[in-house]
This record gives structure tokens, sequence and C-alpha cells, in this order.
């Protein structure tokens, strides 16, 4: 069965390597082509993430030099990889084929400059997170002790991401900004996030916030990291059931997603350690749903939600 996996680190991986790994077959990337193809990965979303050691005025080049190895390793080393820039580009892909799509992990890179951010939609950019865990210029993170709200600035993006059809990530928001990007995106989603009910952590979405993003037209894609899916040491794909089960409680069956965060975590669940075992979920799913129940967790509930 095809997955749509919304949120990797690869190209973390990639730039902090310096030109020595290859996209095609590194066995240090838990998304490089060959597992992508063995997991049947129909689109991976790439994630554009600034370190947060990084010098502010470094940061916009930082995440050009990420895009640049998109273009350049990513695509440009492997035909087989099709950028997603346009909505209507999902179902233009042939069989043999996987879609690329980027994503912005937190907007530390703009600095104050939107004009910065319209580059980046015009480069393929195409769901923006305002923060990752922490404070910036646009908002509050899930870590921050101040638990702020969204700023004047984030409110501009949001504006500008509505403008061009792109989506808000909530994922790493406190919940004070998360409650602001509810009542101010059009297109709201969590790109890789879990229910707090069951692993209580910053990072996972509460009860009331799940019910909002359901609500509003939201999905929410199911992140792998043991540390937002059990208390204890290790995670099992049933696990990660439990959230999609809790989500499925909820009033969000058809509204729940996957968003692996491979490359990005270091813990990983059993039978799920790279993008060639998200069959082993798939087959796991199948014993609990029904196929077309699963098909929507896989893929078709993200492109029924897609922005008009």
């Amino acid at each position: 069965m095809n997955i749509i996996d919304l949120h990797c680190d690869a190209l973390m991986k990639l730039a902090n390597a310096k030109g020595k790994l290859k996209f095609a077959n590194a066995s240090y990337l838990d998304t490089n082509k060959q597992r992508l193809i063995k997991g049947k990965i129909k689109v991976q979303c790439f994630a554009v993430f600034i370190d947060q050691k990084i010098k502010t005025e470094y940061k916009f080049q930082a995440a050009l030099e990420q895009i640049d190895l998109f273009f350049t390793e990513v695509l440009g080393n492997n035909p087989e990889m099709k950028q997603i820039k346009d909505w209507s580009d999902f179902y233009k892909l042939e069989e043999h084929e996987i879609g690329a799509m980027l994503t912005l992990e937190g907007v530390d890179a703009i600095g104050g400059d939107l004009y910065k951010l319209r580059l980046l939609y015009q480069l393929g950019v195409r769901s923006v997170g305002l923060t990752w865990n922490y404070a910036n210029l646009a908002a509050d993170g899930a870590l921050e002790d101040r638990g702020a709200g969204v700023t004047a600035f984030g409110k501009e993006i949001i504006k500008a991401n509505n403008e061009h059809r792109v989506f808000t990530d909530v994922s790493h928001l406190c919940e004070r900004a998360f409650w602001d990007v509810i009542e101010l995106a059009d297109y709201p989603i969590a790109t890789h996030s879990n229910a707090r009910a069951l692993c209580d952590h910053q990072r996972n979405l509460t009860d009331e916030q799940a019910r909002a993003m359901f609500q509003k037209g939201g999905t929410i894609h199911i992140v792998y990291a043991p540390q937002f899916l059990t208390t204890n040491d290790q995670a099992a794909i049933k696990d990660v059931i439990k959230h999609i089960d809790h989500f499925c409680m909820l009033g969000g069956v058809k509204q729940i997603g996957l968003g692996s965060d491979f490359d990005g975590i270091e813990q990983k669940v059993i039978g799920l350690e790279d993008a060639a075992k998200t069959q082993n979920l798939i087959n796991e799913l199948l014993k609990y749903y029904n196929e077309d129940e699963v098909k929507g967790f896989a893929y078709q509930n993200f492109l029924n939600h897609l922005p008009k």
C-alpha cells in the first residue's frame, strides 16, 4: 500500500555530511531512495530544519544549502524522484516515480523578512511550521516556558500561507500559539504529532486540540518517535496504533495520516526502524481496520484535505 509521509529530516543529514552521503543508498539515511521504494513511500516530505546553534545571519543561507541538496542530490541524481510543487502534482506521479515535497520546520531562517518566505514558496515549500520547540519572531514553541502565542509577524506568515494555499504546521507550537493558528489558518496541519492523553509530552496534542484540528478540516500525522509514543524506554508498532486508535475515537478516522520524523529521531520503534519497514505498520493496521480506513491513514486522508 502506498504511503505519503509528511515529515523527515534527510536534508539536515545530507547538509551535515557535506556531500559525503548519496541519497540513493546511504545507509545512514532512514529515508534513502532504496528504503523509500521498499517501504512503498509514494511521496516523502523533506523538512528544511535549521539548527538553533547556527548564527542568525547564516540561517537563510543554511536553508538554501539544504534546498540546493534537495534539487541536486535528491532530485538531480535520482530521476525517479519528482518534485511536488503544485497540489495537482500528487495525481501526476507515474507508477515508478516517488514524489518529494519541501516543508519548513520553523521560520527562523527568514528572520523578519516575508520576501524570504515568498522565495521559499517559489522553490516549492508547501507547509510551514512557525517554530521548532522554542521561541522565535513568529511564535513560542512547545518547550518554551513562556508559552506565549503567535506574534504580529507570525500572523503575517499565516496570512501569507493562506494566500498561497500553503499549510500552517502546528506540530511544534505551544498551546496558546496552537489556538492562534486554529483561529487564523485556513489550512492547519500537524505533520508529526501524537496524542497527549496516551503520552504526556508537550509535543503531543491534547484531546481538545485534536478535536479542534478535525473540526477545522486539518489532518494529524502520527510520528514514530518513541518519546512521543510511550513513557517506556522502547516503543513497538502497537504503540503507534494506540495513538491512531485514540484519534479515531475523537472522530478523526478520516483525518489521520503518517509523519515518521525519520532521520530526525535517534530512537526507533521496534519493527519500524526506517522507511523500508513502513509496510510492517500497514500490515498490522489491516488486522484492526478495514482496507479503506488503512488507505486513508496511509495517503488518502491527506489527499482529501489538500488546500483548495
